[in-house]
């Protein structure tokens, strides 16, 4: 976030606004691609990453700027190549692209 609105990191008890969030569920392995052989063999083509996170910025006065709760998150990977870290990274810059626009709407 910091490079996409100008901001400098600071510690909590001295910054202009605070960014705080959960997570509330994580799926990391749903398969959403897969393509059926003969003998009754399937193979997974694609799965996905789901993280559902609850999400907020606190001004200094302790007012909140901008919320969202149950905010579902999704990243695809595939299978085999790379673990679900891959679809979580993918998952977590839409985390990103989603804190910055709902800040940049209050300003």
């Amino acid at each position: 976030m910091q490079g996409r609105l100008g901001l400098r990191q600071a510690g909590e008890s001295s910054a202009d606004a605070v960014v705080r969030g959960s997570i509330t569920r994580y799926e990391p392995d749903f398969v959403v691609a897969f393509a059926g052989g003969g003998n009754s063999q399937v193979t997974v083509d694609k799965r996905l990453v789901q993280i559902t996170v609850s999400v907020e910025i606190v001004n200094r006065d302790g007012k909140t700027i901008w919320q969202r709760s149950g905010m579902l998150l999704e990243g695809d990977y595939e299978p085999g190549s790379e673990s679900e870290s891959r679809g979580r990274g993918r998952a977590l810059s839409k985390l990103v692209t989603n804190i910055v626009d709902g800040a940049q709407s209050q300003w």
